[in-house]
């Protein structure tokens, strides 16, 4: 008599490398991110004119250009920062330092795109007007606006996730996670509560692009 085949079926349960395979691909994502906004500011920094609102004096081109050399350095660093931090998470005395540059980034980042957000829709709604330096020659107001509006801070409010993503998978579940949420989310609060403050008129502030 023939007894009946049994089937085993093995589920696959999370291991102690799944948070480390999703905190490496997070890390990459955010550095790729800033990588080509770097790029993008590096095309600029070179001399390039495509997609501008508007057109730079003559005399103002090396500052314009220099402005956005600065930018695309400091950006390609803060794409280096994620990627070169993954081997140093498990090192007890780097750990804070890491938490503390995405803690900087996220609120940066997350500021940054809330503030210019709230300005360039109060700017298209014909309620403020946006103060440019005088290296623009001429400038397309809606054109400057739409293109911040669409493009430019959803990059840096991507960026401040993906920084806030990566501390919040290096630190994971318990206090420590608490914490560094609430103090960043606090700061996000207090900075754009002053960036309002600062649209409004009570802080001059020129936009270079």
């Amino acid at each position: 008599m023939s007894t009946p085949e049994t089937t085993t079926v093995t589920r696959h349960l999370p291991t102690r490398a799944d948070p480390r395979r999703r905190l490496r691909r997070v890390s990459l994502a955010a550095g790729g991110w800033a990588l080509w906004y770097a790029a993008y500011r590096g095309y600029y920094a070179l001399g390039g004119h495509a997609f501008l609102p508007g057109t730079i004096e003559p005399a103002a081109q090396t500052t314009f250009q220099l402005l956005n050399a600065a930018g695309a350095i400091v950006i390609a660093t803060a794409a280096a920062v994620p990627v070169a931090a993954l081997p140093l998470w498990r090192r007890r005395r780097a750990r804070p330092v890491l938490l503390a540059v995405c803690w900087a980034g996220a609120v940066a980042g997350c500021m940054h795109a809330l503030v210019d957000i709230a300005e360039r829709i109060l700017s298209l709604a014909g309620a403020i007007r946006v103060p440019y330096p005088p290296m623009w020659a001429e400038i397309d107001r809606r054109a400057a606006d739409l293109q911040d509006l669409l493009f430019n801070e959803p990059w840096f409010l991507a960026q401040g996730l993906l920084f806030a993503a990566v501390a919040w998978l290096a630190l994971g579940p318990g206090p420590g996670r608490r914490r560094w949420i609430g103090t960043a989310l606090a700061a996000v609060g207090m900075l754009l509560a002053l960036g309002l403050l600062t649209v409004g008129g009570v802080v001059g502030r020129a936009i270079v692009f």
